[in-house]
């Protein structure tokens, strides 16, 4: 059984797109004309010009640490002033931060030779005071943290003096599964290793790795001290930064995941450009589409993103997406799952626009947004007692009377069913799916029908629609 995700803290190795050595040779080429002359088939040619895209990290730093020490109880710090120094004393807040010197190894990719630009994993080289770069001659350089992201793991550096580098070409190509794909890395600080496998999947989520995920799952080894390597296609042209495997005892079983070299070129674009990754804000909160949701609302694909809410003074709602609408695609590129959704919008910069599809009442509907920096969102608490269990179990806690076209929450205890389902007091229920409903009779007789399926509320909440998951 699987148990554990771990980021590998060396350098994942399967990225060198389309390499430009300096002589400007593809690799393609040559695989062809080795066809051609009836040679053994061998990546060696083609690795010969990408290896050097790919080079070895070091780093060294210090890490804030806490310091578990002795705790003398705080009555006794009279008997026993400045103990505390030694990691003796009545508690954290009069000891001062302790901190350990700490190296570690990864990998990078060479991406701009002429500017000596090196993308890695932001695990790799977060906290470091001193960051090394290794090319495959074996030449080092000192290398400059131009930016960091941590939601999507990546970091740009900058080696300075370095000549006749090489650069790996990000793949302007669409990757599928099943496509061929070979890692390279620094596992184990052995040095430069390559490794081979297929792409296994695409879009992986839900791993929680990182806070923005749409993985490539291979099932080329990759092990630790991978991270920040490069996954390549047989081309030469880089697909993927490795950045974690799946392994129980912290070995390679065959599940490693490394981040799209799209996503990889936006944010390094806007690192280098910026500093910094500013991202756009869509404006809404939704969930992954089930059978059960699609059906409801009439759709009768199998992935999208469903919108339970579009927040106000939202580019989302200024562009006239509502709740209950499925987002299909982005920017012309299909959305399997809400994840993917979240995904691909946090690679685009806030002032930006973008082309969405959505699915509504049987059409389909295509629409410009405006990605905002920030959107303030109101936000409601309550606190009271109040139970709706004969209505529907997932109720529990809530104080429901008949309203004016709809059933009316009166209150919501907190902690309850109903405030972790997201019911609010003053919220005014006024669906089921796409079923209309005007009071409690009519509400249970609806939860009644879905009972065991998972089903959207529609509410009305200070004059907007939203739409809560039922599960």
């Amino acid at each position: 059984m699987l148990s554990k995700v771990k980021t590998v803290s060396s350098a994942l190795a399967l990225s060198v797109g389309l390499l430009t050595c300096s002589q400007g040779m593809a690799a393609a080429p040559i695989l062809n004309q080795m066809q051609a002359e009836g040679q053994l088939p061998s990546l060696a040619p083609m690795l010969k010009q990408v290896l050097p895209g790919v080079v070895n990290i070091s780093v060294k730093g210090k890490k804030e640490v806490q310091n578990q020490g002795f705790q003398f109880p705080e009555e006794f710090n009279f008997f026993f002033p400045g103990m505390e120094d030694f990691g003796f004393g009545p508690g954290p807040r009069n000891r001062k931060p302790q901190h350990r010197q700490f190296q570690a190894l990864g990998s990078g990719v060479i991406i701009n030779a002429k500017d000596g630009l090196v993308v890695t994993n932001n695990h790799v080289v977060d906290d470091a005071d001193e960051i090394t770069v290794q090319l495959s001659d074996g030449h080092e350089y000192k290398a400059k943290l131009l930016g960091a992201d941590k939601h999507t793991d990546l970091a740009l550096l900058q080696i300075k003096d370095a000549k006749n580098l090489t650069e790996i070409r990000f793949t302007e190509n669409p990757i599928e599964v099943g496509d061929f794909a070979v890692a390279i890395g620094n596992p184990y600080g052995l040095g430069q290793t390559v490794t081979s496998g297929i792409v296994s999947a695409l879009g992986r989520s839900g791993l929680n790795i990182e806070n923005i995920e749409n993985f490539i799952q291979t099932d080329a080894a990759i092990n630790s001290g991978n991270s920040g390597g490069a996954l390549i296609n047989l081309n030469g042209e880089l697909i993927g930064i490795n950045t974690a495997i799946m392994a129980p005892s912290g070995g390679n079983i065959g599940i490693g995941f490394a981040i799209p070299s799209g996503m990889v070129k936006t944010v390094t674009d806007q690192l280098l450009k910026y500093g910094e990754v500013k991202r756009g804000l869509l404006g809404v909160m939704g969930s992954e589409l089930t059978p059960d949701l699609a059906q409801s609302f009439g759709y009768d694909g199998n992935s999208g993103a469903f919108i339970n809410e579009v927040m106000k003074g939202s580019g989302a709602e200024e562009a006239g997406i509502k709740s209950g609408d499925i987002i299909t695609a982005v920017n012309g590129k299909k959305i399997t799952s809400f994840s993917q959704l979240r995904a691909e919008v946090a690679t685009q910069r806030a002032g930006e626009d973008i082309d969405i599809t959505i699915f509504r009442d049987g059409k389909y509907q295509d629409l410009k947004v405006k990605l905002k920096d920030d959107i303030k969102k109101e936000s409601s608490s309550s606190v009271s007692e109040g139970d709706a269990e004969d209505i529907s179990p997932a109720l529990a806690g809530a104080s429901l009377s008949n309203g004016k076209k709809g059933v009316k929450v009166d209150d919501v205890v907190r902690g309850s069913m109903a405030m972790r389902l997201g019911l609010r007091r003053g919220d005014l229920i006024t669906g089921v799916n796409r079923v209309e409903i005007e009071d409690l009779d009519e509400l249970k007789k609806e939860l009644d029908k879905v009972e065991g399926k998972i089903s959207a509320i529609r509410i009305n909440r200070h004059g907007q629609t939203i739409y809560i998951t039922l599960r």
